[in-house]
C-alpha cells in the first residue's frame, strides 16, 4: 500500500495539539482593520479549534500530523 499524500494547503492551515484537537488561525486579521472593533481584532489573534463534525474531514487531509 503506498503512502497517503498530505494536502499541502491544509498542512499549512491546521496543526494538531497533543490531545489530538485540530487548531487553526482565524481569517480576516491581516488588512482593512480600521473598520473592525478592538474586541473583534483581539478575538482574531486567538487560534480556533475545529469542531467535532469537521475533524474527520481535516484528519483525512493531514494524515501524518
Amino acid at each position: 500500500m503506498p503512502k497517503m499524500k498530505t494536502n499541502r494547503g491544509a498542512a499549512k492551515r491546521f496543526r494538531v495539539t497533543g490531545k489530538g484537537k485540530i487548531v487553526y488561525s482565524r481569517s480576516n486579521a491581516s488588512h482593512i482593520l480600521t473598520k473592525k472593533t478592538s474586541k473583534r481584532k483581539r478575538t482574531l489573534r486567538k487560534s480556533g479549534v475545529i469542531d467535532k463534525s469537521n475533524r474527520g474531514m481535516v484528519k483525512r487531509l493531514i494524515p501524518y500530523k
